[in-house]
């Protein structure tokens, strides 16, 4: 049995609230330059590392079919995404603060609405909803990133065991490079969601997998004290940094590039948390896949409340720590009445084997 990062999954956790704080100010100062959190767009890199990472961790070596392989990946993934998609087509469907711009019928057809929810059931993308900013993904946002993840987790299985070290750096510096010339486009990185720039995307999601991948691999490590409270600052503070006029591009793509593989290797190479602080790493991990796929309707229907009824600087208070506190409670709840024990069920009925014959080895964390 692999031994479990606990330490990376609390972080995980962090850059997951993280991301569903940066989108409620996201709601409230629409200019990024102004946000305080202006750069938790690169929350999304962090989790393609950390996905590389984990792969490398969990699967390395145990010599599976590509078949099993996705089977497994999709126990893992899957139940949660068919909950997001729900909850996003509620969300659309009885938003009370958007007049007819969301009704079906009107702004839109059954047809489209039910082709874009299944389509965003399989994670592909679809034509954007009307009022939805040509997203993707529209019915749930986040989304994007779970596509790009399944495109990842699909090479991984067909190519990753004949992936070469010297292949594996070559293409790390070719996509790291990639990413240097996309961020300096644009001026930041935070694309990749939306039609207009779709190509961003693989982009970012090649040049963080590899890397996380890498630092698994050549087993780069470090060990830090109290390392899941000072890689959480260290990440806050990457997220919270000031902008950096025209170098901002080379803060964030250098942030990808060698900041978040060095914050894998030390969450890898230091001691796990034991204790309280055990226990709150492992609460913030476990909350962080749920948080981040179901958060984004609720984060729709507060804007328009926002936007349409102009609530007084207590009202909007309230709200968010209602919103923030509700959703946190409502994924932990998805975690351990639906997601934990659905998975444990499906890796039951596909994966164990008959009596006698051993069992099939524990789940990864991600």
């Amino acid at each position: 049995m692999k031994s479990h990062y606990h330490v990376l999954d609390g972080l995980r956790g962090t850059a997951a609230f993280s991301v569903f704080a940066f989108h409620i100010l996201e709601m409230l100062v629409p200019s990024l330059e102004r946000n305080p959190m202006r750069h938790t767009h690169l929350a999304v890199d962090f989790f393609f590392a950390l996905s590389g990472f984990v792969l490398g961790h969990a699967y390395d070596g145990r010599g599976l079919a590509p078949a099993q392989f996705f089977a497994r990946r999709l126990v893992r993934l899957h139940p949660m995404v068919v909950v997001a998609m729900a909850v996003g087509l509620l969300g659309y469907l009885l938003d009370p603060f958007v007049g007819d711009a969301q009704q079906v019928g009107v702004a839109l057809s059954p047809g489209r609405l039910a082709l874009t929810f299944l389509l965003g059931l399989l994670l592909l993308p679809a034509a954007t909803l009307p009022n939805y900013f040509g997203e993707t993904h529209p019915v749930n946002g986040p989304s994007w990133t779970l596509f790009q993840e399944y495109i990842a987790n699909i090479l991984f299985g067909l190519f990753a065991a004949r992936l070469g070290r010297r292949l594996h750096i070559v293409l790390c510096v070719a996509s790291a490079g990639a990413l240097l010339w996309t961020a300096k486009k644009f001026g930041n990185l935070g694309f990749g969601w939306g039609w207009d720039h779709f190509w961003v995307a693989p982009v970012r999601l090649a040049c963080s997998f590899l890397l996380g991948l890498l630092v698994y691999r050549m087993r780069l490590r470090m060990a830090l004290p109290s390392p899941f409270i000072a890689l959480s600052l260290l990440l806050l503070l990457v997220f919270a940094a000031p902008g950096f006029g025209a170098a901002n591009w080379l803060f964030e793509a250098l942030a990808v590039i060698v900041v978040f593989p060095l914050v894998l290797a030390a969450g890898a190479g230091s001691r796990q948390p034991e204790g309280r602080a055990g226990m709150v790493t492992r609460l913030v991990g476990e909350l962080s896949y749920p948080v981040y796929i179901v958060h984004y309707p609720f984060i729709y229907v507060f804007a328009h409340w926002n936007w349409s009824t102009h609530p007084s600087r207590t009202e909007l208070s309230i709200a968010i720590v209602a919103i923030y506190c509700g959703v946190t409670l409502f994924a932990l709840a998805l975690s351990r009445w639906y997601d934990r024990p659905l998975r444990a069920w499906l890796s039951r009925t596909l994966f164990e084997r008959p009596a006698g014959q051993g069992q099939a080895s524990v789940q990864p964390m991600l």
